[in-house]
């Protein structure tokens, strides 16, 4: 009998750090998922995401997770994806680190997301759950930037962005709530220019994926 791995590579892919695993979302982590997502990933009086999904009632919270993570599942194919990648502590999910990319092998781009449960954040995780995805991308997918942002008061993420070497790539303002208007910092990080951490990340199953990320 097949595996799952077998028949959705990407399932069978994982990152590992001195702390933490990261693998694409499979459907047994889903309830831990639901379970960080309510504990809750940020002060309600600002908004994190430029999609302000966290402010969805509890119902819909927990739908519209599960949703999304089935939904970003079908539109994954060589060289246009995004991943969601389970970061997990003491084998517990405590967030998402994502990686997505399109026309890969051209403009050679990946872009950075990410959350953390609250009680998690500020120990440094945040920062090594996007080393382990650039290391990643920059050693495994052959990409030559990648890029990311934040809200001007999200100093967490900025300070993550600023560390590992990415520099200034702009501003916009964007609507996160009705009414509501954030500046967006966009950052940019060359592969020449990342800050490495003293660890390299443990990839297994990437050969296996490979055709799913990558054009032949």
């Amino acid at each position: 009998m097949k595996r799952l791995e077998d028949v959705w590579p990407l399932f069978g892919l994982q990152l590992s750090t001195p702390r933490l695993t990261l693998n694409p979302v499979r459907d047994e982590q889903l309830p831990g998922l639901v379970d960080a997502v309510l504990a809750g990933i940020h002060d309600p009086a600002v908004m994190t995401f430029s999609v302000p999904w966290t402010d969805a009632p509890r119902d819909e919270l927990i739908k519209g997770t599960v949703q999304h993570q089935w939904r970003q599942r079908c539109t994954v194919g060589p060289e246009n994806w995004t991943i969601n990648l389970a970061v997990c502590l003491g084998g517990r999910v405590i967030g998402v680190q994502d990686l997505s990319a399109r026309n890969l092998s051209i403009e050679r781009t990946v872009h950075t997301g990410s959350w953390l449960t609250q009680a998690e954040q500020g120990k440094g995780l945040g920062t090594e759950m996007r080393s382990a995805v650039l290391q990643f991308a920059f050693d495994h997918l052959g990409a030559q930037w990648a890029v990311s942002d934040a809200a001007s008061w999200n100093a967490a993420s900025l300070t993550v962005s600023r560390n590992l070497g990415y520099g200034h790539n702009g501003v916009s303002r964007t609507e996160v709530r009705p009414g509501e208007a954030a500046t967006i910092h966009h950052v940019r990080l060359p592969a020449e220019s990342f800050n490495r951490p003293g660890w390299a990340i443990s990839v297994t199953g990437f050969e296996a994926a490979r055709g799913s990320l990558l054009a032949r």
